[in-house]
């Protein structure tokens, strides 16, 4: 399990991509996407697969946290700023995009069982991961919102919530579509999913953050 303590510095950079607080100085006046909801036009949005991550951190026997990534997500958001509550999102993920700095950490993710039998962690031919929203309850100012829905990963399926924060909307300069963004946080406990290997000395309790931008079609 050493292989879990590898090149932290660089996965966090990753992480770090879907984890900017809420005060970073990101928005100024000259930037296309800024936080303003009268930005936002009702309709049917496609995920800018490019720009939409899923980073992950697990506790590492204790001593630190490993991170990574999945990218390449790909879903729809329907939404109206008149009644986002009424918002519907459904992604999914392939979990074969995950990246880790470490390649041998990464074929353990993805390598199948021995003998026939079950793989410690993914396999060798996943299917996505998905998400489909259930209900959407906005609070605050309108910029936040919480997000029920059901994840099924690895075969199973279970209801997740996450805490979701509206991030930029306006005009993509290289593709020309209106776009916006959110950035989303959520818990899961990996052995819901199946996923018990080298437990407890690596974390149940995987940390998901979750930057997603989606165009308007």
């Amino acid at each position: 399990m050493k292989k879990f303590a590898i090149a932290l510095a660089a996965a966090g950079s990753l992480a770090a991509i879907a984890t900017l607080p809420a005060s970073a100085d990101h928005h100024g006046a000259d930037l296309p996407g800024q936080m303003d909801v009268s930005r936002v036009a009702a309709g049917t949005y496609q995920t800018d697969p490019a720009h939409t991550l899923v980073g992950w951190s697990v506790n590492h026997f204790g001593f630190n946290d490993y991170h990574g990534v999945f990218g390449d997500a790909e879903g729809t958001l329907v939404i109206d700023p008149a009644n986002p509550q009424d918002a519907r999102v459904s992604v999914s993920v392939p979990i074969t995009s995950v990246a880790v700095p470490s390649e041998g950490l990464r074929n353990h993710l993805l390598r199948p069982g021995k003998d026939g039998g079950s793989p410690d962690f993914f396999g060798a031919e996943p299917a996505p991961a998905t998400f489909e929203s259930t209900a959407v309850t906005v609070y605050g100012d309108g910029t936040r919102a919480i997000v029920a829905g059901n994840l099924s990963m690895n075969g199973v399926t279970k209801p997740v919530t996450i805490e979701a924060r509206f991030t930029g909307a306006g005009s993509n300069p290289m593709s020309q579509a209106e776009t916006i963004g959110f950035h989303g946080t959520t818990t899961i406990m990996r052995s819901d999913f199946g996923i018990d290997y080298a437990l407890p000395v690596v974390g149940d309790a995987v940390e998901l953050t979750i930057s997603a931008a989606f165009e308007k079609q």
